[in-house]
């Protein structure tokens, strides 16, 4: 029952996705992976592997714990409500992301000393599934997929805030430790996404049989009669007063 309505690939893909993470988590807490090995660092040559390995590392637990969530719900969404499209959207998501976090300067290159930093963690990520389900929703005007995009930006609206740098809003006095990059770039792209592949395996809106003009059902016309004959007294009108009456009606009501 429950895979007429649910995509396998809905509930495999998160799966596959956060035990990327969690096994990437735990090689850095045995010490296999240390510093900045698998991050990305921005306009450095050996950074560039953080385009793909770096979305699978978090600094802490708290970080891979407010990642997971946001990642399981979303990789549910795109797999669950575009199906054909999922796997091209997170690939060039994906890279496409990480290459726009490369080439984005950190920002105490302006307001500290300039500091090579190594980004890791997959808010990246997060923030283009949810720019692209929200605004691909918006352009394909399908019903399903505007209610879908309504929960994402019920749910995730507030991460607006976090493609601007923390510096522009705070005195800070040392460099903030969340990547804005990752976020502006995951919104640019999940954004660009959205409009490349807005007409590609478009459905139509799904018409119901009785919103045509010429719909007739000889069922409902039978249950119809037979209300009709059961219930005549829901269609019968109340006798209404003649003029001489209503005024004969008054006078009696003023003796009184």
């Amino acid at each position: 029952m429950i895979k007429k309505f649910i995509n396998t690939r809905a509930i495999i893909a998160p799966l596959l996705m956060l035990s990327a993470m969690w096994i990437g988590f735990l090689l850095q807490n045995l010490g296999l992976i240390e510093n900045c090995d698998g991050s990305l660092i921005p306009l450095v040559p050996e950074g560039l592997k953080g385009v793909i390995f770096s979305p699978l590392l978090h600094g802490n637990l708290e970080h891979i714990a407010g990642n997971s969530i946001p990642i399981a719900v979303l990789f549910f969404l795109l797999y669950q409500f575009y199906p054909k499209l999922a796997n091209n959207v997170l690939f060039w998501g994906w890279i496409c992301t990480g290459l726009i976090v490369w080439l984005l300067p950190p920002m105490n290159f302006f307001f500290f000393f300039p500091v090579y930093s190594c980004i890791i963690g997959a808010s990246g990520i997060d923030y283009m599934l949810a720019f692209f389900i929200f605004f691909s929703g918006i352009f394909r005007k399908n019903k399903t997929l505007l209610t879908v995009a309504l929960v994402v930006a019920l749910y995730y609206g507030s991460l607006i805030w976090g493609i601007f740098p923390e510096e522009l809003f705070y005195k800070l006095d040392q460099p903030s430790k969340i990547s804005w990059q990752a976020h502006l770039s995951g919104a640019i792209v999940g954004l660009a996404l959205a409009l490349i592949f807005k007409n590609k395996h478009r459905e139509k809106n799904k018409k119901f049989i009785w919103e045509f003009p010429n719909y007739y059902s000889e069922k409902d016309d039978k249950l119809w009669q037979e209300y009709l004959e059961n219930h005549p007294e829901h269609f019968t009108e109340e006798p209404k007063l003649k003029k001489d009456d209503a005024w004969d009606h008054l006078d009696e009501i003023r003796k009184k």
